[in-house]
């Protein structure tokens, strides 16, 4: 329930404030494999917290990001699809994660009065937002 009140706290946050009938349509996010979020608990959640405030109706988007690593050994990068944690090509356990940790707000969709809808990119070079 956190991150979805976190989520919702900063789509609120990034309605314009000449915007007084503005709401959020769509909350775009990114999250990893192994970011402990399960998608369908937060979709719950994000749907239940968001009652009453300017989120509520939005639809939540998840993409989920594979996790991908790189061998420090050998320099090999693949997708990691099994809990063993080393390099298939050379059996090194001397490994770095790439991705699957994420967990960013990508954007945020909001309608105005006239039911026009903007993309709210949020800060951090264009990335989007971590929670």
């Amino acid at each position: 329930m956190g991150i979805a009140l976190q989520v919702i706290e900063i789509a609120v946050a990034s309605i314009p404030e000449d915007l007084r009938r503005a709401r959020v349509a769509r909350v775009n996010l990114t999250v990893g494999k192994l970011s402990a979020v399960v998608s369908e608990s937060l979709r719950f959640c994000f749907e239940v917290a968001s009652r009453e405030t300017p989120v509520e109706g939005a639809e939540l988007v998840i993409e989920e990001v594979d996790v991908v690593a790189r061998c420090n050994a050998c320099g090999h990068q693949w997708t990691i699809e099994e809990p063993a944690f080393s390099c298939p090509h050379c059996n090194s356990g001397d490994i770095t994660l790439i991705s699957g940790r994420e967990l960013d707000i990508r954007s945020i969709e909001i309608e105005d009065e006239t039911n026009d809808t903007t993309d709210a990119e949020q800060p951090d070079r264009g990335r989007g937002r971590s929670l």
